[in-house]
C-alpha cells in the first residue's frame, strides 16, 4: 500500500546513500521541566489545559517542551536538526554508523532508534512505483444538489443532529494532510473564513506558514471540503461550524520517513492549541527507500514513529480518526499505519448502497485488534474544491466525513465523557455490531443512535440530579445525587492535579485548599462529573 490521496503523481525515484540512515535520538531528561510545571501556559494554550481538567488528564513530562541545550548539543556535533519530538523526547538526524556510535556516546542521550526496518535491503531490486498516490477515480467537477451532498449525512445519521443544532460549534478540528490550495481563496470555503472558523495552519514540510500555495498538492483541499465546505443550496459539510488549524506534513514529490516526524510535530502543535480532533487522511507502508518500507507484521500500532504519536495524541484527550487505506485491491491489501493503533479511531469506506468499497483496505491489525473501528462513504464521496462542488473516491473521504460527525458527538455530549467511551459507543452503535466486517468493521457509523445512547444511558437521567453544594465553600461540601461517590480528583484551573481523595461517602473537606476557583472530576459508580469549586 502507498499513500493515498485524490490525486496521481508520477514518482521518479531519488536514490539514498547507504551510508546513512535516519535515526532518533531519544533524550534522557527535560531539566527545565520544573518551570514548565510551574507555568503550563508557558507550552499550552488554555484551551489544551480545559481539554485535560474536563477528561481528567494530568500534565506529565511529554507535555514539557524539548531541552534546547540539547538540541544545540546534537548540531554542536555537526548533525542538521530540522525535526523534533518533545512527546518522544528527541531529535531525527541521518547518521552514519559511527555517527550513531558517536551519539549514543552523549551524556544527555538515552538511546538511538533506526527508522529503517530492511537495513538488509537490495537498493537495486527495491519495487519500482510508479504511482506516489493511488488514484481512486476523482469525478470530473460538477455541480451537486444539496440533496446529493445530504445522501452520505444521512446514510451515517448525521442529518438529525445538525437539526437539533449540533453542527461542530465549540469543536476544534486539526486536517493533518498536504496542501491546502484554494482555501483562502475559493468561495466553497468563503463560510468558514466569514465566521473566523479557520484559526491557523503551519507547513512542517517547509518549516514555514505556507500552506494555501497552488504548488503544493489539493488533496488537503478535498479533505477539508467533506468536513467544512459550503456551498449555498449545493453542499454542506458534516461540521460546518467546527474550527480548524491546518498542517501540511505530506510531501507529494517523496515517500521518506520523515514525514512520519513531520505528523507528530502536527500533532504536538495541535494539542498545543487545544483541539479536540485529528483527521489523518494519510497512511504509511512503502518508501521510496525500501530499508524503511513496513511488512504486516509491523501494523500492531506500535512499531511506527508515527502510531506511537498517534497513541500519545488519544492519551492526551485528542480524538484520533485515520484513514483504513484503499489498498484493498493491491498486493498489500492491509491497513497502513497510524490507521494499526488501537486506540486511533480507523475509518473504512462503503458505496451509497452500504457496500465495502472494493479499495478499502483490510484488517484487521497485526495483532488482530479489529481494524477499521467502522466506516462511512468512500465511494463517489460529495466534497468542495475552490468555487465548486465535486466528488471523490477513497477512504480519505470517507474519514473526514466521520470526523465531522464526532464533531456534532462531542457538541452534542456531556464536557468530560471520556474519549474511549466514544470510541466505544460509535462502534456499538454502528451497523454491523457486534459482528465485524474485515473491510468495514463494525459497520457504517450512526450517529444518531450514538448520540441517543448517551441521552438515554447514564448522562440525561443524571445531569440535573448531580450537584455540589455550598459553593463557594470553605470546609465540607456535599454531593447531591442517588449514586455512590467514590473518588474526587482537585485540580486547579491549570489542569494540574491537587489531589485525588476516596470517598466513603457523599461529601469532601476542601478546609486544605486556597482560595481560589477549582475544578472537580467526581467519579460514582456510574458516571463521571465535572464540577467548577469556589473555595472561600
Amino acid at each position: 500500500m502507498r499513500k493515498f490521496t485524490l490525486v496521481l503523481f508520477v514518482l521518479l525515484f531519488t536514490a539514498v546513500s547507504a551510508q546513512t540512515e535516519l535515526v532518533f535520538v531519544y533524550f534522557n531528561d527535560k531539566p527545565n521541566k520544573a518551570a514548565f510545571y510551574a507555568n503550563p501556559l508557558s507550552e499550552l494554550s488554555q484551551k489544551s489545559l480545559n481539554r485535560r481538567i474536563a477528561l481528567g488528564i494530568p500534565l506529565n513530562d511529554q507535555d514539557a517542551p524539548i531541552e534546547p541545550t540539547f538540541v544545540q548539543n546534537i548540531q554542536n556535533l555537526g548533525f542538521m536538526v530540522t525535526d523534533y519530538s518533545k512527546w518522544l523526547n528527541g531529535v531525527a538526524v541521518l547518521a552514519t554508523p559511527a555517527q550513531i556510535s558517536q551519539l549514543q556516546a552523549q551524556p544527555y542521550v538515552q538511546s538511538v532508534e533506526s527508522f529503517a526496518k530492511n537495513s538488509g535491503a537490495d537498493l537495486k531490486n527495491q519495487p519500482q512505483h510508479k504511482n506516489k498516490f493511488e488514484l481512486m477515480g476523482k469525478a470530473a467537477l460538477v455541480n451537486f444538489n444539496y440533496g446529493t451532498a445530504l445522501a452520505q449525512i444521512e446514510q451515517i445519521n448525521l442529518r438529525n443532529l445538525h437539526i437539533a443544532g449540533y453542527t461542530g460549534t465549540g469543536i476544534t478540528i486539526a486536517v493533518i494532510d498536504t496542501g491546502f490550495p484554494t482555501v483562502n481563496t475559493g468561495s466553497a470555503y468563503q463560510r468558514l473564513w466569514t465566521n473566523n472558523k479557520i484559526k491557523g495552519g503551519y507547513n512542517f514540510i517547509q518549516k514555514n506558514t505556507d500552506i494555501y500555495n497552488t504548488a503544493l498538492n489539493s488533496h488537503g483541499s478535498y479533505v477539508l471540503g467533506v468536513i467544512g465546505g459550503y456551498i449555498d443550496n449545493v453542499f454542506v459539510g458534516s461540521a460546518p461550524d467546527a474550527d480548524f488549524y491546518l498542517y501540511a506534513t505530506e510531501d507529494a514529490a517523496v515517500e521518506i520517513p520523515e514525514e512520519e516526524l513531520y505528523w507528530i510535530e502536527a500533532a504536538e502543535e495541535a494539542d498545543r492549541k487545544g483541539v479536540d480532533i485529528i483527521n489523518s487522511s494519510l497512511g504509511y507502508t512503502t518508501f521510496d527507500d525500501p530499508r524503511y518500507s513496513y511488512t504486516y507484521a509491523d501494523m500492531n500500532g506500535t512499531t511506527s514513529f508515527i502510531a506511537r504519536g498517534a497513541q500519545i495524541a488519544t492519551e492526551k484527550g485528542i480524538f484520533v480518526l485515520s484513514a483504513a487505506g484503499n489498498s484493498g485491491t493491491l498486493p498489500w491489501h492491509y491497513i497502513g499505519t497510524p490507521a494499526d493503533n488501537a486506540k486511533v479511531f480507523t475509518v473504512g469506506s462503503v458505496d451509497a448502497g452500504g457496500n465495502p468499497s472494493p479499495f478499502s483496505s483490510y484488517g484487521p491489525n497485526a495483532l488482530g485488534i479489529v481494524k477499521p473501528d467502522a466506516s462511512a462513504r468512500g465511494s463517489a464521496t460529495a466534497t468542495v474544491f475552490n468555487n465548486t462542488a465535486t466528488s471523490s473516491s477513497g477512504t480519505s473521504l470517507s474519514t473526514p466525513l466521520a470526523t465531522g460527525g464526532v464533531a456534532c458527538l462531542l457538541q452534542a455530549t456531556i464536557p468530560g465523557t471520556s474519549r474511549e467511551t466514544i470510541r466505544n459507543t460509535l462502534r456499538q452503535t454502528a451497523s454491523l455490531y457486534p459482528n465485524t466486517n474485515v473491510q468495514i468493521g463494525y459497520g457504517i457509523l450512526n450517529f444518531g443512535n450514538a448520540v441517543q445512547s448517551f441521552l438515554s444511558a447514564a448522562h440525561s437521567n443524571h445531569i440535573d440530579a448531580f450537584l455540589i453544594y455550598p459553593n463557594p465553600a470553605s470546609d465540607l461540601v456535599y454531593f447531591r445525587t442517588f449514586e455512590k461517590v467514590k473518588t474526587v480528583a482537585v485540580y486547579d484551573l491549570l489542569g494540574r492535579l491537587i489531589y485525588v481523595q476516596q470517598l466513603s461517602g457523599n461529601s469532601t473537606n476542601v478546609s486544605s485548599l486556597s482560595s481560589g476557583v477549582y475544578i472537580l472530576k467526581i467519579r460514582t459508580e456510574k458516571n463521571t462529573y465535572i464540577r467548577k469549586l469556589i473555595k472561600k
